[in-house]
């Protein structure tokens, strides 16, 4: 795994300095398409959006006969990225803390993605779609439950016959949106969650084992007897992998699919002017959102050389690439969102 990490980073790194001989240099118009006439923007960050980000950069290609490179090296490279400017754009599942927004100096973050991270999980004579709440899910990976027919799991699946196999957590070991998302709904219902570990990006469990990216942790996950690990929708789906039906605060077990997550968003009634928006444990009047949702940021200067470029490629990410959303377990973006990137898309290239 260390090898093959290695090599996905070095490669990354020849793709930069690639792009940025054949990319750089002042505004960028993403008008103009044929061979060689095209503009390349590079980006970092979110392994959850990768999925949507290929499928939007292959179409935009087709279109513009622009380039965008992408590096799914987890949002915590990607907010690092763009804070040193070695990117154009990052992408986190993770808006910006106050000190990491402060550090990217007049960085603006877009909402651009819409999805979920799931719980999954390898239990051999365990059924499919086990019942699990945050309070469990938080005792399981403070090292309080250690086996899956502990009398916690077994209360949610009365009838359900569960191995006496022992739990064994995975989590991502890099610096992740995902991690935050999951972090972000224990804190919310367990109080013991919220004051030992809280909410990042990057959290020290104290049990577990850790996987670099969402492939990382699919690959343990599905190799692991008594496994249970958090992962991006789009990778437990593309993975044939088991996932567990997590409560909401309306003590339903909604399906993750786009709409449970669509039903997480319509519970937002205010954005904020930063645009930072928390979807986990939406409230109980939403009886159908699933509770682990969330949203990827593009996260952008307002000040670029690339100003117009990055103008139209996410004005194309959140408009026309929102058609490839459903196929790969997005939720496609709300109005209010959508009226909220806008105005801050202007931003971009702004004094």
């Amino acid at each position: 795994m260390k090898t093959r990490a290695s090599i996905l980073v070095v490669l990354f790194l020849l793709t930069l300095g690639l792009a940025a001989c054949g990319g750089s240099g002042g505004s960028s118009s993403t008008n103009g398409g044929g061979s060689g006439g095209g503009k390349v923007l590079v980006g970092a960050g979110s392994t959850l959006v990768a999925p949507l980000l290929s499928q939007w950069s292959n179409d935009y290609s087709k279109k513009t006969g622009n380039t965008i490179t992408y590096g799914a090296i987890g949002s915590g490279g990607g907010i690092a990225q763009i804070t040193a400017r070695t990117v154009d754009f990052g992408a986190s599942d993770a808006p910006f803390s106050p000190d990491q927004a402060d550090a990217c100096k007049s960085c603006l973050q877009i909402p651009w993605a819409l999805a979920a991270t799931l719980v999954s999980y390898n239990v051999k004579g365990a059924p499919a779609k086990l019942k699990l709440d945050g309070p469990t899910l938080a005792n399981i990976y403070l090292g309080k439950i250690t086996t899956w027919n502990d009398p916690a799991i077994a209360r949610l699946n009365a009838g359900a016959s569960l191995p006496a196999t022992k739990i064994k957590p995975v989590y991502r070991s890099d610096s992740s949106g995902d991690t935050y998302a999951f972090s972000d709904f224990l804190a919310k219902v367990s109080p013991e969650w919220k004051s030992k570990l809280g909410v990042s990006t990057q959290v020290s469990f104290p049990v577990g084992t850790g996987g670099k990216g969402n492939d990382g942790v699919a690959a343990v996950v599905s190799r692991t007897d008594g496994a249970l690990g958090y992962l991006a929708i789009s990778y437990v789906f593309g993975n044939d992998l088991q996932y567990a039906l997590i409560k909401n605060a309306a003590g339903q077990f909604p399906d993750p699919n786009p709409d449970s997550i669509s039903a997480a968003a319509a519970a937002v009634t205010k954005i904020p002017a930063d645009n930072a928006i928390s979807l986990t444990n939406p409230p109980p009047s939403a009886p159908g959102a699933y509770p682990i949702s969330t949203f990827t940021y593009a996260l952008v200067p307002q000040s670029s050389s690339k100003a117009e470029a990055l103008r139209d490629f996410i004005t194309y990410a959140i408009g026309p690439g929102q058609k490839f959303a459903s196929k790969l377990q997005f939720a496609t973006l709300p109005d209010r969102v959508l009226a909220a990137n806008k105005k801050t898309i202007a931003k971009i290239g702004s004094s």
